[in-house]
């Protein structure tokens, strides 16, 4: 249903107003208090709307990366291994597995982070800090080559495997082997490939070259695209069934190691007794929890305390304001993320060998620009992002990065403007008002996760196309469900057996090549989620673009930090201009929520949604 005029303008024109630069942030707490909305709420609107809009890794680490200096350990200088007892995590979105680089959602990637690790970790602030090395390599230090083309790792001494095995430098080497031979189906493949070769100096020593000097050196190996797999583990095995053993009992370097995985339920985690550092972590057990309602999981943190932190807490302010007790706090960190709609351009309901939304098998009517582009100019954004997340509206795909942002793009909410280009565009409207062309009718299924912001969302968008002619079917999936990437699963995000689907993605790199490879089709459509790479393809919306393709492939090539930003802007004005996609609201990383008996300054979620790259550091608050 629409959100009365009456209830949402003073509101929404205030909001404006202030993220527009024309009221400074204390005018606005002032302004928005006298219009009854509680201080609490207003300076949250206040801070999430700023955060959105400098969130921006200005300081990306580019040709000469800015090196972090320490992660987050208040605390955690005496303390006892293990003395902190179980921690109690809710997850909106249950784990259906924790092999990192097979995840196409990221939930796994998250579950999976706590155990896998990386060489490399990006600090809350987009720095670089060593993990499993002793420095960043740099050009000053002598480990980056001046001219980029190769890079020198040396391995922290000392650390072990969960099961005891020593990590090597051939663990690396086996992980850059695996990630690119293509029957693995790696997500990350993509970042791995821009390595000529990658050698095992010594055992703690690994020398990289590229096949081309590139500014995104360091991407391939930080945050979870950078996650180390142990050679051993597939040593003598068949590949397939290593590869499955590992999706479901994973062994790593990090904190913690698998006690029990419950597919879309329930993940335990205990002690990795071989940790590196031998007072953390602090909690001998994690309890990851899935499923569940936001609202329900802030109250079970910050009012009963029956837990000590709930991820992915998406809520309207309102909501927020009015269920957060006093047991904790809510807290939303600047982020890349984008609240989108995505459109299909293949057939859903067609079934061609076997699977419907066949890359070969356009749309009826989304693969037409016109209906497109009226879809985008009907919705209105600025409703969606002032009233339910009081946040920026959508412009760009790729934003919160300062460098990568297109000045280019800009959207409107005409729906008079919509409706006509509908009219020109030869689609009319029957009987029931619904349009249609040559026998087809304009009726979209829209899909999205369980959630109450979301299907707020739904409604307003579902009333803004059904104005101008659509008729709009509204479903909504569990988000274990939606996001769990298995092959037969057919309701997930990957297999987009619907018209439109709506979710929140954004870059998980400081140089997102990544990111960008979703709209990437690839020689014979080969990254295009289909049955032939069993869905793990990153191009969901099945979107095919010569241009775009020859563009992405550029990228890995570029040895300046200008040249890369041009290229990444270019990427992102197709994607807005084509109306592939539509960006309804610039969200935060990750809003939170933790209970007061944690201490949240080593909690650092990061501005990619990194959740638990510091888990090893997480402890109780005095």
């Amino acid at each position: 249903m629409r959100v009365p005029v009456s209830s949402r303008s003073p509101l929404r024109d205030l909001h404006r107003a202030f993220t527009k630069g024309q009221i400074d942030r204390r005018t606005f707490i002032q302004r928005a208090t006298a219009l009854g909305v509680s201080l609490g709420s207003a300076a949250a609107i206040a801070q999430n709307s700023v955060a959105a809009q400098v969130a921006s890794p200005a300081a990306s680490p580019m040709a000469s990366p800015v090196v972090g200096s320490s992660q987050p350990a208040v605390g955690t200088e005496n303390q006892e291994r293990g003395a902190g007892g179980e921690l109690r995590i809710l997850a909106i979105q249950a784990a259906s597995g924790l092999s990192v680089h097979n995840a196409t959602g990221g939930k796994d990637i998250s579950a999976g982070t706590i155990i896998s690790e990386a060489l490399m970790n990006y600090a809350p602030d987009t720095t670089l800090l060593p993990n499993l090395i002793t420095e960043v390599p740099t050009q000053d230090n002598g480990l980056l080559a001046a001219d980029l083309s190769s890079v020198t790792f040396h391995l922290l001494p000392g650390v072990l495997w969960s099961d005891g095995e020593p990590f090597t430098a051939e663990d690396v080497v086996f992980t850059w082997e695996w990630n690119v031979e293509p029957t693995n189906q790696s997500i990350d493949a993509v970042s791995w490939e821009i390595i000529e070769s990658l050698e095992a100096v010594d055992d703690l020593t690994v020398q990289v070259t590229f096949v081309e000097p590139t500014v995104g050196w360091f991407q391939p190996f930080a945050s979870n695209i950078g996650v180390i797999y142990p050679k051993h583990f597939w040593d003598g095995k068949d590949a397939d069934e290593a590869n499955e053993e590992f999706l479901n009992a994973p062994i790593g370097t990090g904190a913690y190691k698998l006690e029990e995985l419950r597919p879309n339920d329930q993940v335990t985690y205990v002690i990795n007794e071989n940790y590196r550092e031998p007072n953390k972590p602090y909690f001998n057990r994690v309890v990851l929890k899935g499923g569940g309602d936001p609202a329900s999981s802030l109250r079970a943190v910050t009012v009963t305390g029956d837990w000590d932190l709930a991820f992915t807490l998406q809520l309207d302010p309102t909501t927020i304001d009015a269920t957060t007790g006093d047991q904790g706090t809510v807290y939303g960190p600047p982020g890349t993320g984008v609240e989108k709609i995505q459109f299909n351009f293949s057939d859903p309901y067609t079934e061609v060998d076997g699977q419907r939304s066949h890359k070969d098998t356009p749309h009826p009517f989304l693969t037409e620009l016109a209906v497109r582009q009226a879809i985008a100019t009907a919705i209105d954004r600025q409703q969606i992002a002032d009233v339910l997340y009081a946040a920026p509206p959508g412009r760009n795909i790729l934003t919160g990065m300062a460098p990568y942002e297109s000045p280019n793009t800009s959207w409107e909410y005409d729906p008079d403007a919509a409706a006509q280009m509908l009219e020109d565009a030869g689609w009319v409207a029957g009987d029931d008002g619904v349009r249609e062309k040559d026998g087809v009718r304009l009726e979209l299924r829209y899909v999205s996760t369980v959630n109450p912001q979301r299907q707020k969302v739904q409604a307003v968008v579902k009333q803004n196309l059904e104005d101008i002619g659509f008729a709009v079917e509204i479903l909504s999936v569990d988000g274990s469900i939606f996001f769990d990437g298995s092959p037969g699963n057919d309701q997930n995000f990957t297999h987009f057996y619907s018209d439109m689907q709506e979710y929140t993605d954004g870059a998980t790199s400081a140089f997102p090549i990544n990111y960008m490879k979703y709209w990437y089709a690839g020689p014979n459509g080969e990254n295009i989620a289909q049955a032939e790479n069993e869905w793990t393809g990153t191009n969901k919306c099945r979107y095919v673009n010569p241009e775009y393709d020859a563009a992405w492939e550029e990228i890995a090539r570029v040895s300046t930090p200008e040249d890369a930003a041009d290229l990444f802007i270019q990427l992102n004005d197709m994607v807005i201009d084509d109306v592939v996609e539509i960006p309804l609201v610039q969200v935060v990383a990750d809003r939170y929520a933790v209970n007061r008996r944690i201490r949240a300054d080593n909690i650092a979620v990061t501005a990619f949604g990194d959740i638990y790259w510091n888990i090893a550091n997480w402890n109780e608050a005095e």
